[in-house]
């Protein structure tokens, strides 16, 4: 099962790979309560925000285009509030919300796409997050590729047989052939999740998952916390002093 582009991004070698997760978190949290807080001026804050958020995927060694093009997942969500704003008669409020709501998931993919998943959620806990929260983050990140997995396999099977994809939303027979796939296809992930349960028990899975090396947050990332920290603060108090 391959890895999704933002799990394979997160094995980099780059000086934001390197930091401590609990720094990355720290400058995320700023920076989205940040852009969350913002209301004046947030059409001259937003482009020097994003110009912000560009140079730390420079930084981070990513590829712009593919970062820019993956935060944009949200606008669909948040277009249809905007719209509402829109019809409504505050059109500026429907634009605020479309570039909050941009800026935050492009800072969110920074952090994920520098930072392993178990390692991030080993931060989210070191920082006080309930356990069980992170858990159960955890095995649903797992077990989508579980039903993933699941998908190709019953896909293969069903193209050596002779059915392509396109008839299962045909009318008639074909498409209740394709909704009695999908009950077979949460049964099958069904089964064999309680099969990976299992096997996590007889191992001594006891509700925590282990790192294999231990976090130490050293000076590099304190000082790196800081500046990613007062950044967009600065960047703020700046446009606002300015526009103000």
């Amino acid at each position: 099962m391959r890895h999704v582009i933002l799990e394979r991004w997160s094995r980099g070698e780059s000086c934001v790979h390197r930091r401590d997760p609990r720094a990355k978190i720290v400058a995320l949290i700023t920076f989205l309560a940040v852009v969350a807080t913002a209301h004046r001026a947030l059409a001259w804050l937003a482009p020097g925000l994003l110009l912000l958020l560009l140079a730390g995927l420079v930084l981070a060694k990513l590829p712009l285009t593919g970062a820019l093009v993956r935060a944009a997942l949200v606008v669909p969500f948040t277009g249809v509030f905007a719209l509402i704003c829109w019809f409504a008669g505050e059109p500026a409020l429907g634009l605020r919300l479309l570039a909050k709501s941009y800026l935050s998931a492009l800072a969110v993919i920074w952090v994920v796409a520098t930072t392993p998943l178990p390692a991030l959620l080993n931060g989210f806990e070191m920082t006080g997050v309930p356990r069980f929260l992170l858990v159960v983050c955890q095995f649903l990140y797992r077990y989508l590729f579980v039903i993933s997995e699941e998908a190709q396999h019953m896909s293969k099977a069903a193209a050596a047989r002779g059915t392509a994809a396109r008839n299962w939303t045909a009318p008639g027979p074909s498409f209740r052939a394709a909704a009695g796939a999908l009950g077979v296809l949460f049964a099958r992930s069904y089964a064999r999740a309680g099969d990976i349960h299992r096997a996590m028990l007889a191992r001594g899975f006891d509700g925590r998952f282990l790192q294999l090396h231990s976090e130490n947050f050293r000076p590099a990332d304190t000082a790196f916390a800081l500046v990613a920290s007062l950044a967009p603060v600065a960047v703020r108090l700046t446009v606002e002093r300015v526009v103000g």
